[in-house]
């Protein structure tokens, strides 16, 4: 019984969208972007400087990083958008701090086909697990057995329903948490390298090239804004959607502990 649950919840499973092609599509969008708008003349004057206060010729101004750090910008916020839906189907469609009261309750009362009922309503991958327990439950609740041990096989039901679900809710995640600090270093990156045509700039005889000077504090400083903006946008993105992750998981853990208690009432009352 409990395999067939298990085959039940993976079924129901939805996985999120690839994040090989995810992350193509926006080095596509943030190279053309770089090169192509950015990069184009009317963006500066005829000395090839960015016209003043023109911000795409100055962000075309922070050398080649600049499109990778975009590209892990768009990735950050383009997984961000894909987690929010992924989750949103996770969490199922009602607000489930009152899907786990009313399942507690309704468990309380022992009325499974009711608890059940509202885990078809509610859908999404916490709904899926406790129907898989709430489905072992009722499989276990003949036999003779102690009441510790349906507790253990019940949490046992939950944790191995929790397993098959789990990666479909943490998927990308790892991905946004390496941007957090990849985006960072590849802006310390820009920003080492725009120092270094600053240096060599002022290292000429006689007057420093002032041109050359510019362009390389303005690669320097855009570098540095970039990195830490998608660096901080990661972590961001990476402690919300790990809150709501865990969120869940406490739901199913709070719900399996008043499955687990049912059976002591059960023995208490008679």
């Amino acid at each position: 019984m409990g395999t067939n649950n298990q085959n039940q919840v993976k079924k129901t499973k939805r996985g999120g969208v690839s994040s090989a092609i995810l992350i193509f599509g926006c080095a596509v969008i943030a190279f053309t972007f770089f090169f192509g708008y950015c990069g184009h003349e009317m963006h500066f004057d005829a000395k090839g400087h960015p016209i003043n206060g023109n911000i795409f010729g100055t962000l075309y101004q922070g050398g080649w990083v600049i499109p990778i750090v975009m590209t892990l910008l768009l990735t950050v916020v383009a997984l961000s958008v894909e987690r929010a839906f992924a989750l949103s189907r996770a969490k199922g469609k009602g607000n489930l701090f009152k899907f786990v009261q009313g399942v507690n309750a309704k468990i309380n009362a022992d009325d499974l086909d009711g608890a059940r009922k509202m885990c078809d309503a509610q859908k999404g991958s916490v709904a899926n697990i406790l129907t898989s327990a709430l489905l072992r439950y009722e499989d276990i609740e003949k036999q003779e057995l102690s009441n510790d041990e349906k507790e253990e096989l019940v949490r046992k039901e939950i944790e191995d329903a929790t397993t098959l679900e789990l990666p479909a809710m943490e998927q990308n995640m790892n991905i946004i948490a390496a941007i957090s600090t990849l985006g960072t270093l590849m802006g310390l990156f820009g920003t080492v390298l725009g120092m270094i045509k600053s240096f060599g700039a002022m290292g000429q005889e006689g007057a420093p090239d002032s041109t050359q000077l510019a362009i390389g504090i303005s690669e320097a400083l855009m570098n540095t804004a970039m990195g830490i903006g998608t660096g901080a946008l990661a972590i961001i993105s990476y402690t919300y959607f790990s809150g709501k992750i865990q969120n869940m998981t406490n739901a199913v853990d709070e719900i399996g502990y008043a499955i687990g208690q049912s059976f002591t009432k059960k023995s208490l009352r008679k």
